[in-house]
């Protein structure tokens, strides 16, 4: 999974057709591109494969109220949820840089780095799974997780995690007022549902969502040819949904991908789910590199032509890439900058932990 490059396994591959999945072809002009895309027609029955974003995400089981999407903003950002205090969720899920931290493997606790790529968070709640390999079924599962990962932020345990919340005068009353009638509200579990919930609302519509609802000025040319492009090369086989992604499929359908890492097979270690991976969101991907679950690809250009390559087994064009890239740019949204502002924190109380390095 830690491979530097990819050139070399995929030379050997596309050698046999004659031809390198590197090989730039002569660029097209600006005025070409420009008289192709204007006599693009796309049919109202080719979108159905999409959905426009919802304002956000429901789940019957932890419905959304203002109280927990407070709480939940707030623990998101606090790193008292770190055994370092070092680290919060928006540590390696940035929200001001469209939920990532930008780096292929992020920082957790004394410097260790993850094993894959910290996916964005935002339109997550469109997704069918959580995790790269699909281990957690909803935020909220998710939300557990790297608080207790020892290379994340490495909390000993769920325990130590409530006791460190008991510790904090203003969150034992914020826990009391989003969970109401509980005897004892601190716990994990409703910690997780309040983080869920503010993440459920991290929502960012683009001009796609007009399009998709009817404005056929919404795209410019250029993205309505790179959507006709992606529509006619199949990519919406795996990028489909209101998120353009978010459910299972095999990595290396065609051309074997070239990495270690087994995918959801190192959870069920079922041999059907071996190289199975959940489908990274299209939105907001020209914002969100580098990309893939190794992050090994910082070009945008160069994942479209890869993907295309070991998912659809075909070589793409220099138009062809180009088009699809002016597509992908227009599922670039707008962040919710007053949603997701940093809030006060309440303050640390007598017994709450300190920092731990080791």
């Amino acid at each position: 999974m830690t491979f530097k490059t990819l050139v070399r396994p995929l030379l050997v591959v596309t050698a046999t057709a004659g031809a390198s999945a590197f090989a730039q072809p002569a660029q097209p002009s600006v005025e070409a591109l420009t008289s192709a895309a204007q006599n693009v027609i796309i049919h109202r029955a080719q979108l159905t494969a999409f959905k426009a974003l919802p304002g956000r995400f429901e789940d019957a089981k932890n419905p959304i109220t203002a109280e927990k999407v407070e709480l939940g903003r707030m623990l998101y950002f606090d790193t008292r949820l770190s055994k370092n205090q070092q680290l919060s969720c928006n540590s390696c899920h940035d929200l001001n840089r469209f939920g990532v931290d930008g780096k292929s493997f992020s920082t957790g606790h004394k410097g260790q780095l993850g094993g894959r790529n910290s996916p964005t968070v935002y339109n997550s709640g469109a997704h069918l799974t959580q995790f790269w390999d699909g281990r957690a079924a909803t935020l909220e599962d998710q939300a557990k997780g790297p608080i207790l990962n020892p290379v994340e932020m490495a909390m000993p345990s769920a325990e130590h995690v409530v006791e460190t919340l008991k510790s904090i005068p203003g969150y034992v009353t914020a826990f009391q007022k989003t969970f109401p009638g509980q005897e004892d509200p601190v716990t994990y579990d409703n910690l997780a549902k309040a983080i869920g919930a503010f993440e459920r609302q991290l929502v960012t519509p683009s001009r796609f969502d007009k399009y998709l609802a009817g404005d056929e000025q919404a795209l410019t040319h250029a993205e309505k040819a790179g959507l006709k492009t992606f529509l006619d090369q199949g990519c919406q086989q795996c990028h489909y949904g209101p998120a353009l992604g978010g459910s299972l499929v095999k990595l290396g359908v065609i051309i074997p991908y070239p990495t270690k890492d087994q995918g959801r097979y190192d959870v069920t270690k079922r041999e059907t789910d071996r190289m199975v991976f959940r489908v990274p969101t299209l939105r907001n991907v020209a914002r969100t590199g580098p990309y893939f679950h190794d992050g090994s690809i910082s070009d945008l250009q160069t994942a479209v032509k890869l993907m295309a390559q070991h998912q659809l087994g075909k070589q793409l064009s220099a138009a062809e890439t180009q088009n699809i890239v002016a597509f992908l740019d227009a599922l670039t949204g707008e962040l919710p900058s007053s949603y997701i502002a940093k809030p006060s924190l309440p303050a640390s109380g007598p017994k709450t932990p300190r920092p731990d390095p080791t």
